[in-house]
């Protein structure tokens, strides 16, 4: 699809000279690649040392210490791809117009998938959809399909009372003129900034709220909130037989482009409901299904040439972000291959020195600029718009999924939800013995959907753009539950995982089939969980070594010793200097590096060992939603800056013993240092176990110092106790 079938055209004498985007090199591109050559030549003296230490004696400890360098190593090399070529993007929208006239923009499917009404609020959903129903956008040319997969009347609700509240909503953003068009986020907002009529908005939207979050608390939905016949009717679908996971599909027009006006007499967007027909005894994929099957269901209604993905919580906060994207997709001069444009992640509500390093910043805008100057960035499962063909490399099985069909019919009539309904049903994808999640939609396989899929469209041939506006497109949830942070990390190694050791693995077929650094990139991420290997192995070696009194690396008159501080200091200077260049601050940039190593001991490991288990079939996994819904004291812990423990959880154990032994073994140290001296031959295991105690000061606090309901469990540190004397007692036997 070129952009003139997307609306493209007609492209004046002015437009040919005035750049639509431009792009270049980060300016410290050059100082990364000479660096990446002085540290390879570190990383490889320090490999010789090792091998050299073992041709003199060989032991588990010299083995383990090997293994750990050596994964390092791998990781180190897989992620200098994102440092050689990283890019910088600046859009022009002014110049959109002489592109194509907005009559002739191409029309836009936004999905927005929710699957939980009591982990992920209706309320927030409802205020995602708003945000983007008020884009800057031709309404006609607009839909909205909200995925519900936990089949809940509740969300269904929900959007109804979002239907009636947006006919008064949309007008008054697009006369005022508003950026915040996320309710939410406006009512917060200075009510300095707010327009004569706003007040009267607020009381209808907080009259919504009200009666959305009554009927999510109570369970029930009261009659006396239900306004019509047709309404009635869609809530008898709900039967006693009807659950999450076994239900029919259901599927509700709640407005209707060119029927329903708001009350300026203006109409109104699209909106659809959709829930997917599930069976206890089918796969359903997980979001993977969810999304295809509204691929499937817009398909039969708008089918739309550009798709807008986004998570529950991820609202818009630029009404002009679709214009943004079109600047690269009806650019006649782009790649006929690009795929998708990618956004950042942004969220906001993190607190000020973000303790649990949910910002996320190297996944969701360093390394995507540094993956835009290859063949693009991976998606990030929300915030991408794609050409609708990219999903369809097979063939069709209806005459509604062709990419060229354009319904003419209403999207209420009879035969096209008739169609809606038969390709959203659970037996669709067996029956029709489709490519669905193999070579058509987004892929199966492995519960990390988005970058899964972004791979393969890679591995196909597509491309990909970030686009990293100032103001940021879209705003979301972070976690601000620690055991719900960790939890969401595991699932993604378990994902991840599946991908590396998949018959398409990034190391072997990615390197080949795309290039080699884009290859590497997506390796990079497909290995995430290896990480664990290296940090468990130096967050209790070193620490047994020294609690038994030995000494496991060089002197300080060794010039070995000064190989290990460069390669310490040198990744971690790295690392702080590309959070600090893209905003980030040095408190922030502490509490990630500290993250990192507590999911490297908890869900990295715990999420590896789950993987394997499964792999053998003797465990399996379920795709557990992470709640975005937030107590107010778990809330007020959280910013003020106080990690939430709270649940005996088993991610908890592995920190929990390593700072035991830790603490232990740093005291220890000190205290043979003062009796028998040793400091040259100790210093280094002293430093690190100094660095590594430090790092766990929040867990000591929540083991010690805290006696609110967020403390370590009493159960917790007393099994990691045990845990630690066990291995002291066996490192005993091996030192």
């Amino acid at each position: 699809m070129t952009s003139k079938e997307m609306g493209g055209g007609g492209l004046t004498d002015q437009s040919q000279c005035l750049p639509l985007h431009t792009r270049a090199l980060l300016h410290h591109t050059s100082a990364n690649r000479v660096f990446a050559v002085v540290y390879l030549c570190a990383i490889l003296a320090l490999l010789y040392h090792h091998f050299l230490a073992l041709l003199h004696t060989t032991t588990v400890v010299s083995l383990l210490f090997l293994l750990a360098d050596a994964v390092l190593a791998f990781m180190w090399a897989t992620a200098q791809a994102f440092r050689m070529c990283p890019t910088q993007r600046q859009v022009f929208i002014e110049h959109l117009q002489h592109v194509a006239k907005e009559s002739d923009y191409p029309a836009l499917d936004v999905f927005i998938c929710t699957a939980d009404p009591y982990k992920e609020p209706p309320i927030s959903v409802v205020n995602t959809a708003l945000s983007v129903m008020a884009y800057d956008y031709p309404t006609e040319k607009l839909s909205v399909y909200v995925s519900d997969d936990g089949g809940s009347q509740l969300t269904l609700f929900a959007f109804m009372e979002a239907a009636r509240f947006a006919t008064h909503w949309l007008p008054y953003c697009r006369k005022n003129k508003i950026l915040e068009r996320c309710p939410e986020a406006y009512f917060e907002s200075n009510p300095s900034s707010w327009f004569p009529e706003a007040d009267q908005i607020k009381l209808m939207y907080e009259n919504m709220r009200v009666r959305v979050e009554t009927a999510v608390k109570s369970g029930i939905i009261s009659h006396d909130y239900i306004n019509s016949k047709q309404e009635l009717e869609a809530f008898s679908r709900w039967t006693d037989g009807f659950t999450s996971q076994n239900h029919p599909a259901v599927i509700q027009v709640l407005l209707e482009c060119g029927k329903d006006e708001d009350v300026m007499g203006h109409t109104m967007p699209n909106l659809v409901y959709v829930s997917r027909g599930k069976s206890i005894n089918l796969p359903h994929n997980f979001k993977a299904g969810a999304l295809n099957a509204l691929l499937r269901v817009s398909a039969t209604m708008t089918n739309a040439p550009v798709i807008l993905t986004l998570d529950s919580d991820m609202y818009s906060n630029d009404p002009q972000t679709p214009l943004r994207a079109l600047c690269y997709l009806l650019d006649p001069s782009m790649d006929p291959k690009l795929a998708y444009v990618q956004f950042p992640q942004i969220f906001y509500g993190i607190n000020k020195n973000d303790i649990y390093g949910g910002e996320a910043r190297h996944v969701f805008q360093i390394h995507p600029t540094g993956m835009d100057g290859l063949k693009g960035p991976i998606y990030l499962g929300t915030g991408g718009f794609f050409r609708r063909k990219v999903f369809f490399g097979g063939p069709s099985e209806t005459f509604e999924l062709k990419q060229d069909h354009l319904g003419s019919k209403s999207i209420k009539s009879r035969e096209i939800l008739a169609s809606a309904h038969h390709v959203a049903d659970c037996n669709f994808e067996s029956q029709s013995q489709s490519q669905w999640g193999t070579k058509m939609g987004f892929r199966y396989g492995s519960l990390v959907e988005d970058m899964y899929t972004s791979y393969m469209l890679q591995c196909e041939g597509w491309k990909s753009i970030f686009c990293h506006p100032k103001r940021p497109a879209f705003l979301g949830n972070s976690p601000t539950n620690f055991h719900d942070f960790l939890n969401q990390t595991r699932r993604w190694s378990i994902g991840l995982l599946e991908v590396a050791f998949c018959k398409y693995s990034p190391i072997t077929y990615g390197t080949r089939t795309i290039n080699l650094l884009s290859g590497l990139c997506f390796a990079y991420y497909s290995f995430w969980s290896i990480w664990s290997i290296p940090i468990t192995i130096y967050a209790f070696l070193p620490q047994l070594a020294l609690l038994n009194y030995v000494s496991i690396f060089p002197k300080m008159s060794d010039p070995w010793f000064f190989v290990y501080i460069f390669c310490f200091l040198g990744a971690y200077g790295q690392d702080y200097l590309e959070l600090i260049l893209s905003g980030g601050t040095t408190q922030r940039w502490w509490n990630n590096q500290r993250v990192w190593m507590m999911r490297g001991l908890s869900s990295f490991s715990i999420g590896s060992v789950e993987y394997i288990l499964k792999s053998i079939g003797i465990s399996t996994f379920g795709f557990n939603v992470t709640s975005k819904a937030v107590e107010e004291e778990q809330s007020k812990r959280y910013k003020k800056g106080m990690f939430e423990f709270g649940v005996a959880s088993p991610l908890f154990l592995p920190l929990t013993t390593a700072a035991i032994i830790n603490l232990v073994s740093f005291l220890w140290g000190i205290a043979q240092i003062f009796r028998q001296g040793r400091i040259e031959d100790l210093l280094l295991q002293i430093l690190l176990v100094g660095f590594a105690m430090v790092n766990c000061w929040p867990i000591y606090e929540a083991m010690v110092l805290r006696a609110d309901e967020a403390k370590m469990p009493v159960k917790i540190t007393l099994i990691s106790i045990v845990l630690a004397w066990a291995l002291y007692l066996a490192s005993s036997i091996a030192f």
